[in-house]
């Protein structure tokens, strides 16, 4: 039987494989997992503006009760306001009703923990047990032992003052276009980059329930690239649906990466002796211009496996301050638990108007070397890195590659699919790299 949870909560088709029966079961398991130390749990709720967000937030309200606990309704509110208003509200967990960069037909449920950080395995699968275990209605609760649906209209006011609180400086005379992916962002971020002085131009920040992440947002940048250039802005920023990314575009209407952001946001850290050891924490997926860069400027990068979650884990267990990754998903260990992309937007603006220089000079601090992946759908994923024949051809080209680039192959987490990438001084060369090792993939799996 597949895991419930996944890399990132519970995903599906809303009102297919995640329906309110399942969001139901959740809830209830959440409450009577989170009841074991206390009568009634505090859970809070946000969510993000996809048309099946009510639904899915009235059926987990719905469980939570059920078993005792009080549902706590935040509303329309960002993943990383309830990672930080679950600790700040002392709740017992926090719930996030998202799909992030998906389609608004996807939706998803997560859970945080009373500190604020995603929910270990070992606790997801304690809570998958419960839902799957038959609910005997002839024991459930009932009368006064059933919990309260209790509204919090006002608690993206508190994360904006947060965020503006943990900014460095204003932003006096900034003109940016915010690209608020028409999600949980679109009145939120606004809101706080004026109240630290800057002239916003809002785009995508009308949401209608379907069309978020619609050709907007951090994964389709065209659109704010365009207006950038269009108002003569000093920068763009693009959220995704949930609002724990943030990508840029600078003056020229150029795209700037996680990476691109991280080294600006380090470089800045390590300046006043704030980066832990002088270390950014990374993926794999990074590019090797990143890390040429830190160690150029008298810093190191420390590389971990694919998915935020592993980047948080070698965050906290050295005690870095500052991770990430190329997406978008940026944490910055002293003021955040998750990905934060208004956090990360004050913090790469701020150092914007502190060194008064251009986003593209910024940029520029980071040679880009080209990429090349590639997808190979394959039989079965499953113990390719014990084939020989993969293992000695990327150990090859790895080696020839040495510090100029890097090889990566790895499965995807959700497709039959073996993933080619390769990075190194020229477009060529890592094309006929990931040609190669694409081709005994194929020969090997396929």
């Amino acid at each position: 039987m597949a895991r419930l949870f996944g890399t990132d909560g519970v995903r599906g088709i809303a009102n297919g494989y995640l329906n309110a029966e399942l969001a139901y079961k959740l809830g209830r398991a959440a409450a009577l997992y989170f009841g074991r130390e206390v009568k009634s749990p505090t859970i809070i709720i946000g969510r993000d503006t996809r048309l099946s967000g009510t639904m899915l937030e009235s059926a987990l309200a719905a469980g939570i009760c059920s078993a005792g606990g009080n549902a706590h309704m935040l509303g329309v509110i960002p993943t990383p306001a309830v990672s930080y208003l679950t600790e700040k509200m002392d709740a017992n967990a926090g719930v996030v009703i998202s799909a992030s960069h998906n389609p608004f037909e996807d939706n998803g449920i997560k859970f945080f923990a009373n500190s604020g950080f995603k929910l270990p395995d070992a606790v997801e699968d304690e809570i998958e047990a419960i839902v799957r275990q038959p609910i005997d209605y002839d024991t459930t609760l009932t009368g006064s032992s059933v919990g309260r649906v209790i509204p919090e209209p006002d608690m993206g006011e508190k994360y904006i003052r947060h965020i503006v609180s943990c900014a460095d400086n204003k932003l006096n005379g900034l003109k940016v276009v915010m690209d608020c992916a028409n999600g949980a962002n679109s009145e939120i971020a606004p809101a706080i980059l004026r109240l630290l002085g800057a002239h916003v131009i809002p785009i995508f920040h009308e949401p209608n329930g379907i069309n978020i992440n619609n050709g907007c947002g951090s994964t389709h940048l065209e659109a704010l690239q365009k207006k950038v250039v269009e108002v003569g802005a000093d920068v763009g920023i693009a959220n995704d649906g949930d609002a724990d990314r943030c990508l840029a575009v600078d003056e020229n209407g150029k795209a700037l990466d996680g990476d691109q952001i991280m080294l600006i946001c380090a470089l800045d850290l390590m300046r006043e002796g704030r980066l832990k050891d002088n270390v950014l924490v990374t993926t794999v997926m990074s590019n090797v211009g990143l890390a040429k860069a830190m160690k150029e400027h008298g810093g190191r990068t420390v590389r971990t496996a694919v998915g935020d979650r592993y980047v948080l884990e070698e965050m906290l267990k050295h005690g870095y301050t500052l991770g990430g990754e190329q997406s978008g998903h940026i944490i910055f260990g002293d003021l955040a638990r998750t990905g934060d992309g208004m956090m990360t937007c004050v913090k790469l603006l701020g150092s914007l108007v502190r060194q008064n220089r251009t986003l593209s000079q910024l940029g520029a601090l980071m040679v880009k070397y080209p990429q090349t992946l590639v997808n190979v759908r394959v039989r079965d994923k499953n113990g390719w890195e014990e084939n020989d024949a993969i293992r000695e051809i990327t150990r090859k080209f790895t080696e020839e590659l040495g510090d100029d680039g890097q090889v990566l192959v790895r499965a995807s987490g959700t497709e039959p699919l073996i993933r080619v990438m390769a990075q190194g001084p020229s477009q060529s060369e890592t094309d006929r790299i990931t040609d190669a090792i694409a081709e005994v993939v194929r020969k090997e799996l396929a």
